[in-house]
Parts: C-alpha cells; sequence; structure tokens
C-alpha cells in the first residue's frame, strides 16, 4: 500500500487475505493513522456466521456470485452490482458463494465483531 500526507492507494489483490467469519478478506487501509473508512475485497467460500457490530456500519456490494443476505432474519437475494447498507447492531451474514467489495465505516475494529 502507498501513502501520501493526503491519500492513500492499495492495490487488494497483493494484499494478502485473512480469515473472516465471511470466508477471506483483503483488507486495506487499516492504519493507525486512519480511523474513517477501510476496504475489503472478501470472498464468502460457505455461508457466514451471523454477526453484528455494535459501532462499526458496514456497506456491501456483491462483486460477482449470487446468493443471499440475511439482515436481522429476513433473507435478501442479491446478484452482481446489489449494493447493502448495514447498520450497527444489524444481525447479518451472506449465504452463497460470491466476492463482495466491504467498506466498514469506521474503519475495521476487529473487537467489535459480535456472535449471538
Amino acid at each position: 500500500m502507498m501513502s501520501s500526507p493526503n491519500y492513500m492507494i492499495a492495490r487488494l489483490e497483493e494484499i494478502p487475505a485473512v480469515a473472516c467469519p465471511c470466508g477471506f478478506a483483503r483488507r486495506a487501509f487499516g492504519t493507525s493513522d486512519n480511523a474513517l473508512a477501510t476496504v475489503h475485497l472478501t470472498d464468502i467460500t460457505e455461508d457466514a456466521r451471523v454477526h453484528y457490530h455494535k459501532a462499526m456500519t458496514e456497506i456491501y456490494v456483491i462483486l460477482d456470485g449470487e446468493g443471499e443476505m440475511e439482515l436481522d432474519g429476513e433473507r435478501i437475494p442479491v446478484a452482481p452490482l446489489t449494493s447493502i447498507f448495514i447498520k450497527p447492531g444489524c444481525r447479518h451474514r451472506a449465504i452463497g458463494r460470491m466476492r463482495i467489495l466491504n467498506i466498514p465505516i469506521p474503519a475495521f475494529d476487529p473487537h467489535d465483531e459480535w456472535f449471538d
């Protein structure tokens, strides 16, 4: 990831993937001096675990694949270019195999991932 005082650039395909409740995520812009937002390229490889965040809002953009999003117990069909705005407290998970762009706001915090 390249950085200067006024911008950051990430090449998502070059960031190592890490395991997450949804599959594997390539997380960009998670630096100590950035609390605003991050971007994750996430490959959902199996049905994700239902989870929620107490402080974080997430925006999902489906890039590839099809399936469903479970949002507070309701299942919504999704396909490429479907976007979902997930507010704090919304229990959610992806169902199916897909690739998504996830934009956490504020920046992703692994301590703000909760499971019932």
